[in-house]
């Protein structure tokens, strides 16, 4: 999931995506960046990019702008954190340096004129952003806004839970909660799902060990990332169907999941749409 993006109060509870990003490459290998691709590739239906240009709205660790910038595209990478800016340049140096077709800034989805400012893409992607940045409908129009006619919007949203009031609280407290108490916090949430997946037969250390399959994400970032996710906002499919429908969108194929009680997370629902136009990108 990408760094959040809210552009409030630098005094309003915030969970330090960058930081976590930053550790989360440490490990990274060429393993990781094929599944990085290939979840891309599955998510646009395309295998290459070339040409295309490709906006990574909340670029997080870099690696989905890696990923695109490997297949072929143009690509145009911001985010409102610092250290996800940081980790995202640091990827680029590493595999593309000195790259002119490969542009890391750091920018806001909710600065309408700096949006503005950015044109339209062929591909506007932003896998688990909006939900981050407090004000999640205005995030996603904004989005929007930038995709060129006909061109394809990419995104992954957090579905909505019977139990996404309680993530909220925790989301809240774990933001200003101490080192030692996230690690603690972290630690109970490992222990239970080992018991929930034992008491339904399955593989918990299989899961783990297979986890950098869903798109090249790790097991421990990711659950440092989702209980400290916040801003946190969640969507029913088909409330953002509706959105995208009435801002001129067209369903193309989306990966979503069924009713959830959302005891270990709600998990992204993936979506991609299409800009009505006769043109195809």
């Amino acid at each position: 999931m990408s760094s959040q993006l809210s552009h409030a109060d630098d005094t309003e509870r915030r969970f330090g995506f960058g930081a976590n990003w930053r550790e989360f490459l440490k490990g990274l290998d060429a393993g990781q960046i094929a599944e990085a691709e290939a979840g891309l590739q599955r998510l646009l239906g395309r295998e290459q990019l070339d040409g295309l240009t490709f906006l990574d709205i909340g670029s997080g660790s870099g690696l989905s702008s890696l990923a695109a910038r490997r297949l072929g595209a143009r690509v145009h990478s911001f985010d409102f954190d610092p250290d996800s800016v940081a980790c995202t340049k640091s990827l680029r140096e590493r595999y593309f340096a000195n790259d002119a077709d490969w542009i890391v800034e750091r920018g806001s989805v909710l600065d309408a004129a700096y949006m503005e400012k950015l044109g339209s893409f062929d591909i506007v992607y932003s896998w688990g952003v909006l939900h981050h940045t407090g004000a999640m409908d205005v995030a996603i129009a904004n989005a929007a806004s930038r995709v060129a006619p006909g061109g394809m919007f990419a995104l992954a949203l957090y579905r909505k839970t019977a139990l996404c009031w309680a993530w909220t609280i925790e989301k809240r407290w774990y933001t200003s909660a101490s080192a030692k108490a996230q690690e603690a916090a972290r630690a109970l949430f490992r222990g239970a799902m080992r018991l929930a997946f034992a008491a339904t037969g399955r593989d918990f250390a299989a899961y783990v060990r297979d986890y950098r399959s869903n798109r090249g994400m790790d097991y421990i970032n990711d659950i440092h990332d989702w209980m400290g996710g916040y801003p946190y906002e969640s969507i029913r499919p088909a409330t953002a169907e509706a959105m995208m429908e009435r801002l001129g969108f067209l369903p193309v194929r989306s990966f979503t999941r069924g009713f959830s009680l959302g005891l270990f997370g709600s998990g992204c629902d993936e979506y991609l749409f299409q800009s009505r136009s006769d043109s195809k990108v």
